[in-house]
């Protein structure tokens, strides 16, 4: 059987810039339609968000739990196959854990849930159900990051060493969440973000592409965390030592008030052979330095690549392929995903490659620890 995946959506309705991105990568490969939506908390927004993008009106609801409950007892052929979750941090987990226990698959935008608690218990629900759940930590879908992961995977670099990660925004630089900036004034609160803002809103994607590039957990931190801008409420910079499970130290520093930084998140990782360097602001090129080596040049689409990084290559050579394509990656994946349970097969293990509920606890328990130690005086002796 083929057919188009089924999705339904909550959140993303006028005004959200996330809730775009999720649509346009959703339908990239033509493998998902969007058939229902709860586009906003207020009914008439909804309603509206759902005429313009051309949902049928009996398909937009007023809630995430009316969405839920109707699309369940839709005959198998209409209803929704998965939810997707594009809110802010603290309306995670109300429809993910609703829609688990009616029994849709779920994707879900990053951190995953608003505190620890919450993080736990779609844990355990996803385990109990079988369900497909997806996060969507989009950089781990670019074919350079496939790629590198693939080279430390197959023991190139030798064992582990040293991880240095970053990410340097600029654009909470003043205190633009007393303006009328809607992404700003939800990252900046402790009552919708959680108790992190840059280390859970660009942090946890730092932490999250070290673990997956290097196949290394984190097992100790020890962070320093600042508000630079006067009159917020939330971390705004922040920097983290870290300790591998295989005895690699590390380096994570997440700020939002570096002036003139777009979303440059970056990564360098060196092992006893050599190490590699990739720019997410130049997704297409991975730099492999190798002891003793001319520096290797490796490009999106060019030579003998690794199966995942050709898998999830879309165009051409010297076409630049970026944020949205990234995205993409997830969604396809996804949607092969639960194409094939619904045939009774077994999908091609590339294809199984998406970032999943125990990548988001992860992340959550990155959040909790970082802003404990950074709390922590003691840790730091006075010259």
């Amino acid at each position: 059987m083929k057919r188009k995946i089924r999705m339904g959506m909550v959140g993303g309705g006028h005004g959200a810039f996330i809730g775009n991105v999720h649509r346009m990568a959703a339908a990239l490969d033509s493998k998902i339609e969007l058939v229902c939506g709860a586009f906003s908390s207020d009914p008439e927004k909804s309603r509206l968000s759902g005429e313009d993008l051309f949902v049928p009106a009996d398909r937009v609801y007023k809630s995430y739990e009316e969405m839920i409950k109707t699309e369940s007892t839709l005959p198998e052929d209409v209803r929704m196959d998965f939810v997707s979750i594009v809110t802010p941090n603290h309306v995670h987990f109300g429809p993910a854990k609703m829609a688990l226990e009616y029994g849709f698959h779920v994707v879900c935008d990053k951190p995953l849930s608003f505190d620890m608690e919450e993080a736990h218990i779609l844990q355990k629900l996803v385990k109990e159900t079988g369900l497909i759940f997806a996060l969507t930590h989009n950089y781990t879908g670019y074919p350079m990051v496939k790629q590198a992961r693939h080279i430390i995977e197959s023991g190139q670099l030798g064992k582990i060493r040293k991880v240095i990660v970053e990410y340097p925004q600029g654009w909470l630089s003043d205190l633009v969440e007393a303006t009328d900036n809607k992404q700003a004034s939800w990252r900046t609160d402790p009552k919708r973000s959680g108790i992190a803002g840059a280390m859970g809103d660009i942090g946890t994607h730092a932490e999250n592409l070290a673990e997956y590039i290097t196949g290394l957990k984190i097992e100790k931190l020890c962070a320093d965390i600042s508000i630079m801008v006067d009159g917020r409420l939330l971390d705004d910079d922040g920097s983290v030592l870290l300790r591998f499970d295989n005895g690699a130290r590390g380096v994570l520093t997440a700020s939002q008030i570096c002036n003139g930084e777009e979303n440059n998140l970056n990564i360098r990782v060196y092992g006893e052979k050599g190490g590699l360097q990739w720019h997410q602001m130049e997704p297409n090129t991975l730099l492999v330095k190798m002891q003793n080596n001319p520096t290797q040049v490796l490009r999106t689409g060019v030579g003998e690549l690794s199966a995942a990084a050709n898998a999830h290559t879309r165009i051409p050579a010297g076409h630049p392929e970026g944020y949205l394509e990234a995205f993409a990656n997830i969604y396809r994946n996804v949607a092969i995903c639960i194409l094939a349970r619904a045939n009774g097969t077994t999908p091609d293990p590339i294809y199984t490659d998406y970032p999943t509920v125990d990548d988001g606890v992860r992340g959550m328990e990155f959040i909790y620890k970082v802003i404990e130690s950074g709390k922590m005086e003691e840790k730091w002796l006075t010259m």
